[in-house]
């Protein structure tokens, strides 16, 4: 490796530490002074290079930019090291709502009670304060009702460039018949007209969780 490569992966090492959110090559390429497609071929080498050596860490391409992330293989230990890791974590009831708004956004809070059967009010607004649930337009069909949708940070969090890397529904139900009434339950909920809210496309940082769902 020649001593201006090596110079540039530095430094774009050196700005993914300090990165506290994914960032794009555009925005690298910008502040290093040097052409995006030199700064998209370093981050694929350097993500190629933490793979094969089995580093501690990765460089994951993830909502619309690229973010360091510790190795799943070591997650059990940093989690047992980060003290406060415990308060991150989500609740069941959270997930469930979470996993509604991720596979059938936009959908009302109406939509979101009717697939899990209880109230989600509470859970969708804890959603909201962590950052990971955003409001995403009104159901003119349902009284003008808020649609959430899922965030910027939804994606980071969970690791995924982009909707489409969510996993298969069936993954998650543990029979044909469970997974045939989530179906169910999903499509019931189509036929909304959408007044969709473009301009809260940015409004998705995550915000620190104060360990409540």
């Amino acid at each position: 490796m020649n001593h201006k490569k090596a110079q540039l992966q530095g430094v774009v090492e050196a700005l993914l530490f300090v990165s506290d959110e994914p960032v794009g090559a555009s925005r690298l390429a910008k502040v290093i002074d040097v052409s995006q497609a030199s700064v998209e071929a370093t981050l694929h080498a350097l993500a190629e290079e933490y793979a094969t050596a089995d580093r501690g860490f990765q460089l994951r391409e993830v909502a619309g930019g690229w973010r360091l992330y510790t190795h799943p293989a070591y997650h059990q230990q940093v989690e047992e090291y980060v003290l406060s890791w415990d308060t991150r974590r989500l609740s069941q009831a959270a997930l469930e709502a979470l996993a509604v708004i991720a596979y059938h956004q936009p959908v009302s809070r109406q939509g979101v009670n009717a697939v899990r059967g209880v109230n989600s009010e509470a859970v969708i607004s804890s959603l909201i304060e962590k950052g990971l649930v955003r409001e995403a337009g009104r159901d003119k069909n349902a009284g003008n009702a808020i649609l959430y949708g899922t965030t910027r940070a939804f994606l980071e969090r969970f690791g995924l460039k982009d909707l489409g890397e969510l996993p298969p529904l069936e993954e998650f139900a543990p029979d044909p018949d469970t997974e045939r009434a989530i179906r169910e339950r999903l499509n019931a909920l189509d036929g909304s007209v959408l007044n969709l809210d473009e301009d809260r496309e940015g409004e998705d940082e995550l915000e620190g969780d104060d360990g409540s769902d």
